[in-house]
């Protein structure tokens, strides 16, 4: 078993090694138009997650894909993230706000990124919803993991696609995670039995359940083994609104 922090940079890696998912399809371009590609610098690399809109200027995605001396750029509107599409909306963001608790304790793996300038919506650029605050997921429903990255071993790709996912019960996660699962704030996905997940790269893309995004990609074994955890947003929600209402929708009085 691998740490937790060694788990997540697993998950995080360079966009020439972007995160794979594994034994999907390329999406039907713009069909998850919530999507956001975080282009992000450091020092020495270029590295990739995944975000989604949930309001005109702000990105919700995983908290580990921030760090010191890293610059954000996100890109709305795309499926090809090397091609520049008349649908791509390229973004900076203002500030990052991963969740305050999330250095003292992981779980809390959740950030919001405000962008500097409003998203225009579209047809290729949309809101995702939330959850509501009881919101549940069950073992055995099947969710859409739709993200960037590798689609096989060393076989890449710079198209969007995405996966179906079926919900697993606490206890998988507690078995293959011990003590770094919490079920208050995480979900367990991704069937053992199937060769579906997420890897690296994905961090940070929605768990998209009949259109409401539940989960949030967090880590995982880093050779891509189901099941997988995701951070669960209905955890989040006080927190996510109480954050983007102190931030007033620009161009509001």
């Amino acid at each position: 078993m691998k740490p937790l922090l060694l788990l997540l940079v697993f998950l995080l890696c360079p966009r020439t090694e972007a995160g794979k998912i594994i034994g999907g399809q390329e999406a039907v371009p713009h069909s998850h138009p919530y999507m956001a590609f975080l282009h992000i610098q450091t020092p020495n690399k270029t590295k990739g997650c995944g975000g989604f809109l949930v309001r005109e200027d702000f990105v919700l995605t995983a908290a580990h894909c921030w760090g010191r001396n890293r610059t954000i750029t996100v890109i709305l509107g795309a499926h090809d993230i090397d091609e520049q599409e008349a649908t791509q909306q390229v973004i900076p963001i203002r500030k990052a706000i991963p969740h305050p608790n999330f250095k003292r304790k992981p779980f809390n793996d959740i950030m919001l990124l405000q962008l500097k300038n409003k998203a225009t919506l579209n047809a290729e650029v949309s809101l995702l919803k939330l959850p509501s605050r009881n919101s549940q997921v069950t073992p055995g429903m099947v969710c859409t993991l739709p993200g960037w990255g590798h689609i096989g071993q060393n076989i890449s790709t710079t198209k969007l696609h995405e996966v179906q996912l079926e919900i697993q019960k606490d206890e998988e996660c507690h078995s293959h995670f011990k003590s770094i699962y919490d079920s208050t704030t995480q979900i367990c996905v991704g069937n053992p039995k199937e060769k579906k997940n997420c890897l690296q790269g994905d961090s940070g893309s929605p768990l998209v359940c009949e259109n409401v995004a539940q989960g949030i990609v967090s880590f995982g074994e880093d050779e891509g083994t189901p099941p997988s955890v995701y951070t669960r947003i209905s955890s989040f929600l006080r927190w996510i609104r109480k954050t983007m209402k102190s931030f007033k929708l620009q161009g509001q009085d």
